[in-house]
């Protein structure tokens, strides 16, 4: 059964692993990764986790910083880290382009409906937050991504272009 969890120092290795998987030069959506965090090194690790996790004494609004969440599996004796998801606000820069939402499943555990089970979450805290609707986009020709959508309520509002390409663009309805 997956969880999700908030980015953690203590599953460092298992992220690791599931980073290995995607491979050099891949794009892992959801994980809130830039081309200049080092997360081979253990400060730089925890470099990238600060960035992710605002301070515990901030005094904003909980709606103004990304939500981020790794998908995880428990087995024996072990824990997997299956995928990552990410809950953008208005404010933050990238919606306008690259929507409310991104998520990555890790190759290995695709096809298992962990994007579906992962976005239906994430529109659970969207509601809590008092959000009517998200923005979520995909490259046009990420098939799976848009049966993810759709599969969640997903409106197609039409082909956009961004820096990466031209993308699909959903409006994911919250309320009623």
């Amino acid at each position: 059964m997956p969880d999700l969890v908030a980015p953690t120092a203590r599953l460092r290795a298992a992220w690791q692993e599931a980073h290995a998987e995607w491979g050099p030069g891949q794009h892992e959506d959801g994980f809130g990764l830039h081309p200049c965090d080092d997360v081979d090194s253990p400060a730089g690790f925890a470099a990238w986790l600060a960035r992710l996790t605002p301070p515990s004494d901030r005094t904003v609004a909980p709606d103004d910083t990304c939500a981020y969440r790794w998908i995880v599996e428990r087995e024996p004796g072990r824990v997997r880290v299956l995928g990552g998801i990410t809950l953008r606000p208005d404010c933050d820069e990238q919606a306008p382009w690259a929507g409310h939402l991104g998520y990555g499943i890790r190759p290995s555990a695709r096809r298992r409906g962990l994007a579906t089970w992962a976005v239906r979450r994430m529109m659970d805290e969207a509601r809590l937050l008092g959000r009517e609707r998200l923005l979520v986009i995909c490259a046009t020709d990420n098939v799976a991504s848009a049966r993810t959508i759709e599969r969640c309520g997903g409106l197609f509002e039409g082909i956009g272009d961004t820096r990466f390409g031209p993308t699909r663009r959903y409006r994911l309805p919250l309320r009623g």
